[in-house]
């Protein structure tokens, strides 16, 4: 295992859950973290908390060079780690969703990472060597009714990172995919404001659904068995920035585990009947 001492690591999405925790860990254990979050407010109080912070939005080209550029001046233009955290969860029955919604949730959830991940990847190249940890879900292994948004973010994030881990395959620069299930965090919360804020649900099909499924499940705890601390995804991360050779993918919580053995050995109509179930 190397020190993490000397390791440089931008993390997107760190104003709350995953991207916050990951930040303050690394930063306590040796790690010079710099955090980025896309709301000034949010950058303040990083920087009150001790974390070098930048203002990062990945929905905006501009922000991401900003940041890149700031950050790099203070690293003599190297770059150990990056971890593409940053996304959020868009729910409603694809049916209800606008392609302006849907393409909304492509814009943070992958033409971001993308973006950054293409700014990074000549400063590792350059350098000879990198970390990319890129943040998929169990949504990008299977599929819930009423995720299709997030779901096809996800699915698409995993073709990225695949065809990446090819074309890298002859340099030292590894890219790592993250599938991470319930973790407690904002995410349903936020996801929840974006429900009101762009599904008409008088007019779905599904409104008693919604009410079950979704705005149900809402302030409800949690089983522990499979809903976790955020300490499970920095475990792997942990792994996956300093193993000499980290794997390609990293499984956080047991229904992750369990719903990807399920992928590859069920047939799909018995998978469609399970997910149902969910």
């Amino acid at each position: 295992m190397m020190s993490f001492m000397n390791k440089t690591i931008l993390i997107t999405g760190c104003s709350s859950g995953i991207g916050y925790a990951a930040a303050h860990y690394l930063h306590a254990h040796g790690y010079r973290v710099f955090a980025t979050a896309r709301k000034v407010q949010d950058v303040a109080r990083l920087r009150d908390e001790g974390l070098d912070a930048y203002l990062l939005d990945v929905t905006k080209s501009e922000t991401i060079s900003l940041a890149l550029n700031e950050i790099l001046e203070q690293t003599e233009g190297k770059l150990y780690a990056l971890f593409n955290n940053a996304g959020y969860g868009q729910p409603g029955a694809l049916e209800d969703i606008s392609t302006a919604v849907l393409k909304e949730q492509f814009e943070t959830n992958l033409f971001g990472l993308h973006e950054l991940t293409r700014q990074v990847l000549p400063i590792m190249r350059s350098q000879g060597y990198g970390r990319i940890i890129q943040h998929s879900s169990v949504l990008g292994l299977v599929s819930l009714r009423f995720r299709g948004a997030y779901n096809a973010s996800k699915y698409a994030i995993e073709g990225l990172c695949d065809t990446l881990r090819l074309e890298l395959a002859d340099e030292k620069v590894y890219v790592i995919t993250i599938n991470t299930g319930p973790v407690h965090s904002d995410f349903r919360k936020n996801a929840t404001k974006k429900y009101f804020e762009h599904i008409d649900a008088e007019k779905s099909r599904f409104a008693q659904a919604y009410k079950r499924e979704l705005l149900g499940q809402e302030g409800k705890k949690t089983s522990s068995s499979f809903t976790k601390g955020p300490d499970v995804v920095i475990a792997n991360i942990i792994h996956a920035l300093e193993s000499k050779k980290p794997r390609p993918r990293y499984y956080n919580t047991l229904a992750t585990h369990i719903l990807g053995f399920f992928k590859r050995i069920l047939p799909t109509a018995l998978l469609d009947r399970l997910l149902l179930k969910i």
